[in-house]
């Protein structure tokens, strides 16, 4: 889903669970550090990055500025975390792209994009870098770690 479904979304979880959520959307590159450092201004405790194309074409710069202001963020795909970030939760990187191949293929066979079923991720993965909670001087909850599908040491 697009970033903003995504914050609507973050927006009424946070205030289920009573958490102030702060908008620090960035439109381009350009605008990430100050996104960051508005972040930092407005004494975010952390960082939740849209699962978007724009912002996991961006992530090693995201992933840096979120170590530079020693900001916690979550992402939406195991592969940011495996490029260095704190911590993913979303659908298993390979799955997704396996699932979207088969699409492909059904509509290159000539099945029309519009009569083929909404398919959902099935398998779901919490990804934590230690690492990166390293570098950032957190220490990751043995209740989180027990709950994580992969752990990156």
């Amino acid at each position: 889903p697009g970033a903003k479904l995504q914050l609507d979304a973050a927006v009424i979880a946070a205030r289920q669970l009573g958490v102030q959520l702060l908008d620090f959307s960035a439109g381009t590159a350009e605008a990430l550090p100050g996104a960051f450092e508005a972040a930092v201004k407005g004494r975010a405790g952390a960082v939740l990055v849209a699962q978007t194309s724009f912002y996991f074409g961006l992530r090693a710069q995201i992933i840096a500025l979120a170590l530079k202001h020693r900001l916690p963020a979550m992402y939406g795909l195991p592969a940011n975390a495996d490029a260095g970030g704190l911590m993913s939760y979303g659908p298993n990187d390979s799955e997704y792209y396996r699932q979207a191949a088969v699409l492909v293929d059904k509509i290159f066979k000539g099945r029309k994009p519009a009569d083929l079923p909404v398919e959902q991720p099935l398998r779901w993965e919490l990804v934590i870098n230690m690492k990166a909670a390293k570098a950032l001087g957190i220490t990751v909850p043995p209740v989180v770690l027990l709950q994580a599908t992969r752990v990156i040491e």
